[in-house]
């Protein structure tokens, strides 16, 4: 019974050791930069204020 419990104890010891690390490294992978190539533009939207054009 002994053993069945130190078994157990250390199958959780392990998980919660796997689950720490997959904490700390989430996120610090290779990102690639955001890059825009061409120059930003309103496009259709109208260029007055939208409670000016109601009146």
């Amino acid at each position: 019974m002994e053993i069945l419990i130190t078994a157990l104890l250390i199958v959780i010891l392990v998980v919660l050791a796997a689950t720490v690390s997959a904490l700390l490294r989430d996120g610090r992978g290779h990102t690639p930069p955001v890059e825009s190539h061409e120059a930003w533009s309103a496009l259709d939207l109208p260029s007055i204020n939208y409670t000016l054009r109601v009146f």
